[in-house]
C-alpha cells in the first residue's frame, strides 16, 4: 500500500460515499488496492461544493510557510499540517481558505513575515512562523516555529502542537550561522560554529495521486561565506544562503518554509514561503 491503510480503511468502509457529486478544486481519481478515490485539491482559496449525496470524507489542510530574515538570518518555519479521516459532507457549499506564504525579510537586517493560515472542514492550520533576523529581531511562533537569528543569537521559535515543531537555535553573533525553521516531522537544527541550522523535516499526507508527497518542511539557516549555509527540510522546505548564490523560498503549495538570506551582499535577502495546500479526498464508490 501506498499510502496508509488505516486511513484507507475508514473511507471505503464509510457509507454513502458512491452517492457524492461535489465539484470545486483541481479534481484528479485514483485506483489504489481497487478502490476508487476522488480528489479535489485546493491550491487557492475556493469552494467545496457537495452537489448530491453525502460522504466521510479525508482531508489535509496546510497553510502557508514562514518567510525568512536577511543578514545571517533563521530560516521560516513550515506552515502548520494537520490531516484527518471521517469528516461528514452533505449538500452544501464548504469554503476553502489558502493561506499564502510569508514575504521573507529584504535590504535592511530583520526577520521575515510569517505565513497565513489555512481553513477547511472545520480544521484551521496555523501559518509558519518568521525566520529571525541578523539583528536583534528574534522569530515567531507558528505551526512550526522560525529559526533564530545570528545577531541576538536567539533561540528558535516554537511550533503548535499536532501542527509543527520548534526552529532551531542561532549560534553566538561571532559565528554567523542563523537556525533553521521548523518543519512538521522534525524540528530545526541549530547552528554550529561553522554550520547554518538545517531545516526540520515535513511529513507525508494526501497527493493527487497514488504517490505519497511530502509536505511542510522548514527553511534552511543562513550564514556568512565562509560557512555553511543550512539545507531546507523535505517537504518543499527553501535552502539557506553563503551570501551567493541567494537563498531559496518555500515550494509553492507544500507550506515549505523559506531559506534565509546570508552575510554577503549579493545574497543577504530573506525568501518567501511557501503557500499551502488543501486536499479533500473521498471514495468514489466504483470498482
Amino acid at each position: 500500500m501506498v499510502l496508509s491503510q488505516a486511513l484507507l480503511g475508514a473511507v471505503a468502509s464509510s457509507g454513502g460515499a458512491a452517492a457524492l457529486v461535489a465539484t470545486g478544486g483541481i479534481i484528479t481519481e485514483y485506483v489504489d488496492s481497487g478502490t476508487t478515490y476522488r480528489v479535489h485539491a485546493f491550491r487557492g482559496s475556493g469552494k467545496f461544493y457537495v452537489v448530491s449525496g453525502s460522504a466521510d470524507v479525508d482531508w489535509l489542510v496546510i497553510a502557508g510557510g514562514g518567510g525568512s530574515g536577511t543578514a545571517n538570518g533563521g530560516g521560516g518555519g513550515a506552515g502548520g499540517m494537520q490531516t484527518g479521516t471521517g469528516y461528514a459532507v452533505s449538500a452544501g457549499t464548504y469554503t476553502v481558505t489558502v493561506g499564502a506564504g510569508g514575504i521573507g525579510k529584504k535590504g535592511a537586517t530583520g526577520r521575515g513575515a510569517s505565513g497565513n493560515n489555512s481553513v477547511a472542514l472545520g480544521t484551521t492550520s496555523t501559518a509558519g512562523g518568521a525566520g529571525g533576523g541578523g539583528s536583534s529581531e528574534g522569530p515567531y511562533t507558528g505551526g512550526s516555529g522560525g529559526g533564530g537569528g545570528t545577531a541576538a543569537a536567539s533561540a528558535g521559535a516554537a511550533g503548535t502542537a499536532g501542527q509543527g515543531s520548534a526552529g532551531g537555535t542561532a549560534a553566538s553573533a561571532s559565528a554567523w550561522g542563523g537556525g533553521g525553521g521548523g518543519g512538521k516531522g522534525a524540528v530545526g537544527a541549530g547552528a554550529t560554529s561553522s554550520v547554518a541550522g538545517n531545516g526540520g523535516n515535513g511529513a507525508t499526507g494526501y497527493g493527487i495521486t497514488t504517490t505519497v508527497k511530502t509536505y511542510a518542511g522548514g527553511g534552511g539557516g543562513g550564514c556568512e561565506a565562509t560557512y555553511t549555509a543550512g539545507t531546507g527540510g523535505t517537504g518543499g522546505g527553501g535552502a539557506g544562503s553563503d551570501g551567493d548564490p541567494l537563498a531559496s523560498g518555500g515550494v509553492p503549495n507544500t507550506g515549505g518554509g523559506a531559506g534565509a538570506g546570508g552575510g554577503g551582499t549579493g545574497g543577504s535577502d530573506g525568501t518567501d514561503g511557501g503557500a499551502g495546500i488543501v486536499i479533500i479526498r473521498y471514495d468514489t464508490g466504483l470498482t
